[in-house]
């Protein structure tokens, strides 16, 4: 019988990023790292993910660092080719970069122009382009060389506004003008389930896997009136850290999840279970 623990273990495999800079994507990066495998950390600021996988090297660790556009179907062959040259191999893509805007002190009060009726058509196409295009094309680039070595872990990251539409009462605050989480938001991420599906069935018999990870709210140094609207909808009464997501991060993909595929993890700390 094998220990465990050792199905956690990703010695000898490479993994690859996106959104690798970013609040859960360098928490995605590092955790890889800590299990073992070789990471790639891609992000469309270069400077960021290239001072991420620095610090991971300092640390022992055996990553690289790689500037990369999504939404560019040359960036994104160049990316996973990067990852070839420099670790032979790609086992587990974790599409985490996306569109998402920001509620925190630091975004204050920028969100307000975000009502349904007069959201621009040139936003909502990028954010297409980012949070779905983005998705497909980094899937369809890494998948080739899964197929080539029978093996391969996708993993998508979604979101609770994925499951249900936002709550928009907990972006209100005492007069100031209305916030909105922006269409975009849930129908992208629902979006997300939808190819994450298609993929697992897609690719079944071939040894390729792809499920989703559903974060609810992470604390990322929100206001207090942020923070108590969002801790009273959560049945855990209060929002996730940022290394709270990691634990499902590396389930999904290394061995400790061999039988699962076409699935949504839910760590939301019990948003969606009212």
């Amino acid at each position: 019988m094998s220990n465990i623990f050792d199905k956690f273990r990703m010695e000898g495999q490479v993994a690859i990023v996106t959104g690798g800079a970013g609040l859960l994507g360098k928490q995605f990066s590092r955790t890889l790292a800590q299990a073992g495998a070789g990471v790639l950390v891609a992000d469309l600021n270069r400077n960021a993910a290239v001072t991420i996988a620095d610090s991971l090297n300092k640390d022992g660790y055996t990553t690289l660092g790689l500037g990369v556009d999504v939404t560019d179907p040359v960036s994104v062959e160049d990316m996973v080719a990067a990852a070839i040259h420099r670790f032979g191999r790609v086992d587990v893509l974790v599409c985490s970069a996306a569109l998402d805007p920001k509620f925190d002190s630091e975004h204050q009060g920028t969100q307000s122009a975000n009502t349904f009726e007069n959201y621009p058509l040139d936003g909502w196409r990028q954010a297409l382009e980012v949070n779905l295009t983005g998705m497909f094309l980094c899937t369809q680039t890494a998948v080739k060389p899964m197929l080539d070595q029978k093996h391969g872990v996708i993993i998508n990251i979604c979101s609770t506004y994925g499951l249900v539409g936002p709550d928009q009462r907990i972006y209100e605050r005492p007069g100031q003008p209305q916030q909105f989480k922006p269409v975009y938001y849930s129908v992208t991420k629902a979006g997300v389930l939808g190819l994450t599906r298609y993929l697992a069935t897609y690719y079944a018999g071939k040894n390729i896997r792809a499920n989703a990870l559903t974060p609810g709210g992470v604390y990322n140094n929100h206001d207090e009136v942020f923070i108590q609207n969002y801790s009273y909808r959560a049945v855990m009464g209060r929002m996730a850290e940022q290394d709270e997501m990691n634990g499902a991060l590396l389930f999904l993909a290394s061995d400790a999840s061999s039988y699962m595929t076409g699935a949504n993890l839910v760590v939301d700390g019990g948003w969606t279970a009212w």
